[in-house]
């Protein structure tokens, strides 16, 4: 055996070793960290440590005889290529219950660390495997393995424009307060920490590709007190204390548990973004619990006029950063030569360009040929493929813009599907079926209450009887998340749109072991009344005309593909080079 499969065996046994010192028959280890966020600091990486599995979901379940390591229809090509399937499991579309059903005994005590989990997490795994203990336990096994253990984040904390978020700090607790009241309760914990950072009108460092911090709040409906800011107070700089104010006092999260056993009130819990643990301190204490979902949600996905403003800034910057890579792809790069790792890095220099570019939204994905058809691939020196002729590179990325001085914040995503050598027929086929969904989606009438499913049964209408397997919109933060808890546009999905939401619009088609197809832009719903109407669409870059048979699209597919890129050319040209950009992308934008 390799050395790598010995080092995962060793880190088995010593978990199993653990297991058994403590009377346990099994053990549970998320992607997650305390903060239940998408991207986890390198500290908490408990399950790549473990198993070697790099996506952003996935769950490993260890029992004395047998593991595996679960994840979602995203990632099922993924794990097997990065996991020891002679040591893990890799069941497909199952979940941690039902394999725990499958394979523990009757009574079987299966540990876990309720800073992890949610209470809806623990309930669904209760539920799907009744005949198993599942016990919360007062440490983390992995950590007592783990040697060479990253440091834990200590980012500092930096004030949000005002003028740009539209609300003042002060302004937003009140919104939160008063809920708490109407919902008949005394206090509310805030757990997710972009909704903290919305909340309290700051952005940190904590996260590579997120500028949140790190930390948990407790909201009160009496607004005479201040909001407990559960944080490091090493984060939180003069300016920052300037800012909250008598708003905000700060606790140190080290005193987490002292301030839960102070609170004497009726506290209200996110079951479905909480750890648990929270639940536990306070019912522990005969505190009732009530199940409320996170206030600040709702208003932080309703965008104000100027973060509206600001945002459309941060996303013309970013389709000039993208329309220079796609100028760069087609024009400069040594086809041949360059490798989907060499795309990833081309594609930064050019976003960096722009000095109000802070970080990636997200690892960029740049798949080409099989690996995109790898829904959420990301390049690597072991996959790493060279880009050849004739197949099609997916590139889905996005950016972190923020200048305050010039009116600029915003999050884009944004997924370009490159024609490299001569597409075949298929491949064009597929692609102008994705595109018509696409359209589909933009062009979509808002003002009969359409539910986000409704929406997305538009985008795979055209595809069918083709699929793909994950939702076509999710939302997008201010100069935060980039995947934000708000309507989606998914089969799963019966929520309706309200003006000033940021949506993704992504269609795709993967077909396994050959190529991958997604074009996705952002849309912001625009209405009256707080009635939506329609989308809007934000971002702008080409969409390849290569791989669009025209014949296929009816008039008034062809007059939005001809608007939209008449658009794209005219907010873009003045910013890019005289020097080939610009004639470039006049082609690009051609009418058909």
């Amino acid at each position: 055996m390799n050395k790598n499969v010995m080092s995962t065996i060793s880190k088995l046994q010593a978990v199993r070793q653990c297991l058994a010192d403590e009377g346990l028959d099994g053990y549970i280890v998320p992607k997650a960290d305390a903060y239940q966020g998408e991207f986890v600091p390198a500290a908490y990486e408990r399950l790549q440590w473990l198993s070697g599995f790099t996506g952003s979901a996935g769950t490993a379940v260890i029992l004395h005889n047998v593991a595996c390591v679960i994840t979602d229809s995203r990632y099922d090509e993924q794990v097997k290529s990065e996991v020891d399937t002679a040591i893990f499991e890799t069941p497909q579309s199952s979940k941690v219950g039902v394999w725990l059903n499958e394979h523990a005994f009757a009574g079987a005590r299966i540990g876990y660390d309720p800073w992890l989990h949610t209470y809806d997490q623990i309930q669904a795994i209760k539920h799907e495997a009744q005949h198993v203990i599942i016990e919360p336990l007062a440490h983390n096994i992995i950590d007592k393995l783990w040697q060479d253990r990253p440091l834990a984040p200590i980012g500092q904390s930096y004030v949000f424009n005002e003028k740009i978020a539209g609300q003042s700090l002060s302004e937003k607790k009140d919104i939160i307060a008063n809920a708490v009241r109407d919902a008949g309760s005394d206090a509310v914990v805030i757990a997710s920490p972009d909704s903290m950072s919305w909340l309290l009108n700051v952005r940190g460092q904590d996260i590579e590709n997120t500028p949140y911090v790190l930390s948990y709040g407790v909201v009160y409906a009496d607004r005479s007190k201040p909001i407990d800011w559960i944080i490091n107070p090493a984060k939180v700089g003069d300016d920052v204390q300037t800012h909250i104010g008598s708003n905000v006092h700060i606790v140190d999260e080290a005193e987490i548990v002292e301030l839960c056993n102070k609170i004497d009130e009726r506290v209200l819990i996110d079951y479905a973004h909480a750890p648990v643990v929270f639940k536990h301190i306070f019912e522990n204490r005969g505190l009732e619990t009530p199940n409320a979902k996170d206030f600040c949600i709702a208003p932080k996905a309703i965008k104000s006029t100027s973060e509206i403003e600001a945002l459309k800034a941060a996303h013309i910057i970013d389709g000039v950063a993208v329309s220079r890579f796609l100028y760069w792809i087609d024009k400069h790069a040594d086809i041949g030569t360059i490798t989907e790792m060499d795309v990833v890095a081309k594609l930064l220099d050019f976003r960096k360009d722009h000095p109000a570019f802070r970080a990636d939204s997200f690892p960029t994905i740049a798949g080409f040929g099989s690996n995109g058809a790898v829904v959420h691939y990301r390049p690597n020196p072991r996959d790493n493929k060279v880009i050849q002729n004739d197949s099609l590179l997916l590139v889905d990325s996005g950016g972190q813009y923020y200048d305050a001085d010039n009116n600029i914040a915003g999050t884009t995503d944004i997924t370009r599907t490159i024609a490299v050598g001569k597409p075949s027929a298929e491949m064009r086929e597929n692609f102008t079926k994705v595109l018509q969904g696409h359209i589909a989606v933009a062009c979509a009438n808002l003002s009969n209450g359409a539910t986000g499913r409704d929406v997305d049964a538009l985008a795979r209408a055209p595809l069918a009887p083709l699929n793909y397997g994950h939702g076509t919109g999710h939302g997008v933060g201010c100069f935060l998340a980039v995947h934000e808890a708000a309507t989606s546009i998914s089969p799963r999905c019966g929520d309706v749109f309200t003006p000033g939401m940021l949506i993704s619009n992504e269609p795709g088609y993967y077909k396994s072991g050959h190529y991958g197809i997604r074009i996705e832009n952002l849309v912001l719903v625009r209405g009256d009344d707080n009635e939506a109407k329609s989308f809007e669409t934000v971002s702008f870059v080409p969409i390849d005309l290569r791989l669009v048979d025209g014949s296929k699209l009816n008039d008034g597919e062809k007059n939005w593909l001809n608007s939209y890129h008449a658009r794209v050319y005219e907010f873009l040209k003045m910013h890019l080079n005289e020097d080939g950009e610009q004639a470039w992308l006049k082609n690009a934008t051609r009418a058909i």
